[in-house]
């Protein structure tokens, strides 16, 4: 029996292929390889699973919205963890119609394929993108979440309520976990403070959107892995019995951006240049985890401080990142 991680090759997705394959787990690789950032990166983030699987590991290229994907996946899949998804808020003001496609249908099909094959356990990558600007801290899975200000919210929202109706329907356990701003090596170029990260080596300003209020709930990776992998085995213990439940994944703790630009400047030995712009629309002003739901179901327990997580990415981007980056 497998294990299907969608989005195989991106930030968090390598990184479960290679705790799974470490666990001496069967895993079902797959990712379509797009261009929404290069591929040879991807490809360097699946670099240790291929040395390390074996024939553990089965690496599969497609698009989840294709419908013939199904075809090309091998059978014995017992659970999957659907991480694959266009990301990103900005980008998604820009082309929301690319975003509800991928986002909505693809999961859409995900969930017939799990229906077709009779696979019991789904774990669903959502986000905290879909709280909005909710005036009560720190974000329940309780509070309301009725109010998107993004098409990408929209779209976790919505794949939320897919899986609760799968679940209720054809009996697949679903677990939807909302993460929280994740950083660590392999992080999307894109990202804050990854790209902060790249200016900042190669001498550039760095575009502060707003006045640096701003709080975001950053979780380190490794945190963030030990959630996905307890959302797994609790989703694998009850596979068939429709179970559902949504699980922020965070560090609960805010640390506003100006705060993170000094933490990542000191990290990097330098006082950042700030180039201030306007604040983006979408943008939510600040993200905070109540993970008691995460404690509770998967004896959660993140451990790594902000700034210790800081330094150890300064120290990865300096040896892989800066040179996938072009920089330096």
């Amino acid at each position: 029996m497998s294990i299907l991680v969608t989005g195989a090759a991106g930030f968090i997705g390598s990184h479960l292929v290679d705790a799974l394959i470490a666990e001496r787990e069967d895993v079902v690789a797959l990712d379509s390889f797009d261009s929404f950032y290069a591929r040879p990166i991807k490809e360097a983030n699946l670099a240790e699973a291929r040395a390390a699987g074996g024939r553990r590991l089965t690496l599969v290229e497609g698009d989840i919205r294709d419908p013939a994907l199904a075809g090309s996946l091998p059978d014995g899949i017992e659970a999957i963890v659907h991480l694959a998804a266009r990301a990103g808020v900005r980008p998604s003001i820009a082309d929301p119609v690319l975003y509800a496609d991928v986002n909505l249908m693809g999961t859409a099909r995900l969930l017939e394929f799990a229906r077709e094959r009779g696979i019991g356990a789904f774990v669903f990558a959502s986000s905290s993108s879909v709280y909005g600007n909710n005036r009560k801290v720190p974000f329940s899975e309780n509070d309301p979440v009725d109010r998107p200000i993004s098409p990408y919210a929209s779209t976790k929202r919505s794949g939320e309520l897919l899986c609760h109706a799968q679940a209720h329907l054809h009996g697949t356990s679903c677990v939807a976990l909302r993460f929280f701003t994740v950083y660590g090596p392999r992080q999307r170029p894109d990202l804050a403070i990854r790209k902060f990260a790249r200016l900042i080596t190669s001498g550039r300003p760095l575009p502060r959107f707003g006045d640096g209020s701003t709080a975001r709930d950053y979780t380190w990776y490794e945190d963030i892995l030990t959630g996905v992998l307890g959302a797994l085995h609790w989703s694998r213990r009850e596979a068939g019995k429709g179970s559902f439940e949504i699980v922020n994944l965070g560090e609960s703790r805010t640390v506003r951006l100006s705060e993170m630009i000094r933490t990542l400047g000191e990290a990097f030995d330098c006082t950042p240049e700030i180039e201030a712009l306007p604040p983006q629309p979408g943008d939510v002003e600040r993200t905070w985890a109540d993970i008691s739901r995460a404690r509770e179901l998967f004896g959660y327990d993140p451990s790594t401080p902000f700034e210790e997580g800081i330094r150890r990415f300064a120290t990865w981007y300096r040896e892989v990142g800066a040179a996938q980056d072009g920089v330096g």
